[in-house]
């Protein structure tokens, strides 16, 4: 049976406001920046407490989204993106994001799961009612020690960092085509590896 689906809801994670640009907790946002680029995605309609673009990639509509709510209240925006177009959440909804666990330039694609104490990613669930949407996690690297996590996360990459993420946002861009076609096991094959950092 050939894979048939209405439209795909991708959204990035990050906060809005100038002085939150390129910091490491607004990888969600970048993701969704260079997918706007590559596929000609207008992404500046305001709606659903976020800015919106629709637009297809491969063959496949898709919304592209960065909820203006700020990262805590993520699942406002989310929940409204949802009822309004009404896709099955579990396949049809693609979460990006940032994480501390992974190196800069490395990814990760999940089924589901907890929100593995990134902000968002609870908000988001609290608002769903369950964990059981695609996500593709994005690395910013580990906090250094002593430092603390909010300023960590909203700190700006390092000029050295910048093309490991390069690689890694090229590499999300790959994964989220391969779940737009439901080869999932095919991407986290493919991306949940550990990457050799370029120094």
């Amino acid at each position: 049976m050939k894979w048939c689906r209405e439209m795909f809801i991708i959204v990035g994670l990050g906060n809005p406001g100038k002085e939150y640009v390129n910091t490491r907790h607004n990888a969600g946002f970048m993701a969704i920046d260079s997918l706007a680029d590559e596929f000609g995605i207008d992404v500046t309609t305001k709606k659903h407490k976020a800015l919106i673009g629709k637009g297809t990639i491969n063959g496949y509509k898709v919304v592209l989204a960065k909820p203006q709510t700020f990262m805590n209240l993520s699942g406002e925006s989310v929940r409204e993106l949802l009822d309004f177009y009404k896709v099955d959440e579990t396949v049809e909804l693609i979460i990006i994001y940032d994480d501390i666990t992974l190196d800069v330039g490395g990814i990760r694609v999940r089924k589901n799961g907890s929100a593995g104490g990134h902000n968002g990613i609870k908000s988001i669930i609290a608002h769903v009612g369950h964990q059981d949407f695609r996500r593709i996690r994005v690395g910013i690297g580990e906090k250094p020690p002593k430092m603390d996590l909010a300023d960590w996360v909203l700190g700006h990459f390092k000029k050295e960092d910048e093309e490991n993420l390069k690689e890694g946002i090229d590499n999300a861009k790959k994964a989220l085509k391969l779940l737009l076609e439901d080869e999932i096991d095919e991407a986290m094959n493919r991306f949940n590896r550990k990457v050799e950092r370029k120094k």
